[in-house]
């Protein structure tokens, strides 16, 4: 109880929750990323066409962040220039497909969005292969 109301930095609390960030937040959007990639030719006819490419291209852009970028983030790998390429994604869908709104309908992108602009400040933690090639 005394270490849960403790107002002091814990490093290893700090690295644990950021390693549970990372696996929470990636797995979750790597699982929308997969069932894109396992059904792109389906997809592809109907998905949209965003900023003049062609549908096959922006949903080959969709599947390398939500894919590519959240395997990355997982493995605490190059974590923050993986998450770039995700808070683009999700900065247009928020504005171009939502029309901003942040809060009706377009709610789960805006959620989504906030984890990875925290790990882009934060970087991956200690349980990471960015801190083992740094040493």
């Amino acid at each position: 109880m005394k270490k849960l109301l403790s107002t002091k930095y814990n490093p290893t609390a700090h690295s644990v929750g950021l390693l549970l960030l990372r696996l929470g937040i990636g797995i979750l959007l790597a699982h929308h990323g997969y069932g894109k990639f396992e059904h792109y030719n389906e997809m592809k006819p109907s998905f949209m066409s965003i900023l003049g490419l062609s549908p096959s291209i922006t949903l080959a852009l969709v599947i390398f962040s939500e894919l590519f970028c959240s395997v990355l983030v997982i493995l605490g790998l190059f974590t923050r220039i993986a998450c770039i390429p995700i808070i683009i994604m999700f900065l247009v869908i928020i504005f171009k497909i939502g029309h901003a709104d942040f809060f009706a309908k377009d709610e789960l992108p805006s959620a989504y969005i906030i984890p990875f602009i925290a790990l882009l400040f934060t970087g991956p933690g200690k349980v990471s292969i960015d801190n083992m090639i740094s040493r």
